[in-house]
């Protein structure tokens, strides 16, 4: 958590994206582990929970970051998303 205090803000969201490849991978771990286990979301429902932990507007980038890191995983027509169990 301490690699990512220069990012986050009072309530814990991230507030900007990293320049640094290891410190975007923190990023996409600390909003991954915003998602239960088990737990199959629709993209809405992971949109929704992405905005909620952070405040610059990308979504779209911190989505792809997690399915690329293998955080999470996705449906072939996107309709569904699970966070990935290590």
């Amino acid at each position: 958590m301490d690699l990512l205090k220069n990012f986050l803000d009072g309530h814990g969201r991230v507030t900007k994206w990293p320049s640094k490849q290891h410190l975007k991978v923190e990023v996409v771990k600390y909003i991954a582990d915003k998602f239960e286990d088990d737990q199959i979301y629709t993209e809405k429902e992971v949109n929704a929970i992405i905005c909620k932990w952070h405040t610059y507007g990308d979504y779209f980038m911190l989505r792809r970051g997690m399915i690329e890191c293998g955080l999470m995983k996705r449906t072939r027509d996107g309709a569904q998303y699970w966070k990935v169990i290590h």
